[in-house]
């Protein structure tokens, strides 16, 4: 099992703890994961993180694809990747429909095809076995709408070749699961509960099949929030605020992708009654409304003892293949040295 430690995507001001960064470091952890919304980007802190740092590697999970170009982010991989001796690692997202089409003004458009296009062309640029041509529904290089100049030309990077750059995906629907072990390196669940990988194993089982790779080639990463604490209702609070989010606001009611989530995880009714809430403007009521149960099955939280006993589980989930790697949203010290005592 491998372990890294999420960044976030931090607040008015942006803050990195570097002393917690590093402490992850000098314990073993694998890699440390910076973000993005509508604030601070994601590759920024990632080259601040790698500037200060030795082993440890730093990925973005995510980089949202409808900001850059396929060709922008193949830039930044590779210069960050070079600059750290091989320490970077990509992280996409096709980020949702609020978003692309309120915050980067561009047409949400169909996610899957961008997915598979942009890894295509990132790819390419990362092979370098020759000029870049592509033609699809979201790119087309060069450049081959009426509007152009018709002067383009395709190019190779003027980096050498370096096919060793991973790729992960953010997704949790059936479709983008597939997509993402079809053609990526690994995939971010946002929550996971290693008793119902089944929820997710059928489609990433797909996208392996169609790509030609085995489990063993393909990264499950999930992201899952370490509080401890000897009050559990206490350290539940932030979780269940943050779940609330997503289950109950992250989509218009028919098309959010976190409540359908919760619902293929068995929480169907616990998911339809938070998102009523939260959109009825009633958010602290949404938060209470997320079950103690679903909380416990995706995280870890309590007293020290509740959380070893826990992570049993999450690790017989990474010995019969379930899980690969485990990053941890934890700003305790403490919390990043005991799942490090129990898995590393």
């Amino acid at each position: 099992m491998k372990l890294g430690i999420l960044n976030g995507i931090g607040g008015k001001v942006i803050g990195i703890d570097m002393d917690r960064i590093k402490a992850a470091e000098s314990m073993g952890y694998d890699s440390v994961w910076t973000a993005e919304a509508y604030g601070s980007d994601a590759v920024t802190p990632a080259a601040w993180i790698l500037a200060q740092t030795d082993k440890i590697k730093v990925g973005t999970a995510i980089m949202q694809m409808p900001g850059r170009s396929p060709a922008c982010s193949a830039m930044t991989a590779m210069t960050l990747n070079q600059l750290s001796n091989g320490r970077f690692i990509v992280g996409l997202g096709a980020s949702g429909p609020q978003v692309v089409e309120g915050w980067h003004g561009v047409a949400y458009g169909r996610p899957i095809t961008r997915t598979k296009e942009y890894i295509e062309i990132m790819q390419k640029i990362f092979n370098r076995e020759a000029p870049v041509e592509h033609e699809g529904f979201h790119y087309s290089m060069p450049y081959s709408a009426d509007d152009g100049t018709g002067l383009g030309k395709p190019l190779k990077s003027i980096l050498q070749a370096d096919p060793s750059i991973k790729i992960y995906t953010a997704s949790i629907t059936p479709k983008g699961l597939e997509t993402s072990a079809e053609v990526a390196d690994g995939v971010f669940p946002i929550w996971m509960s290693p008793e119902k990988s089944n929820v997710l194993m059928s489609s990433i089982q797909k996208g392996l099949d169609k790509g030609g790779k085995t489990m063993m080639e393909f990264d499950i990463a999930p992201f899952v929030t370490v509080v401890i604490g000897d009050d559990v209702d206490h350290c539940r609070m932030p979780i269940k605020g943050s779940m609330a989010l997503y289950i109950g606001g992250m989509g218009a009611r028919e098309n959010n992708f976190y409540n359908d989530y919760a619902k293929a995880l068995g929480y169907e009714e616990a998911a339809a009654k938070i998102q009523d809430l939260f959109l009825a403007g009633k958010k602290d009521e949404a938060m209470a409304a997320v079950p103690d149960e679903l909380v416990d099955a995706c995280h870890l939280v309590g007293p020290a003892g509740r959380i070893k006993e826990r992570l049993q589980v999450w690790k017989e989930a990474g010995d019969s293949g379930k899980i690969s790697s485990m990053l941890l949203g934890a700003g305790q010290i403490e919390a990043l040295e005991l799942v490090a005592g129990e898995l590393l």
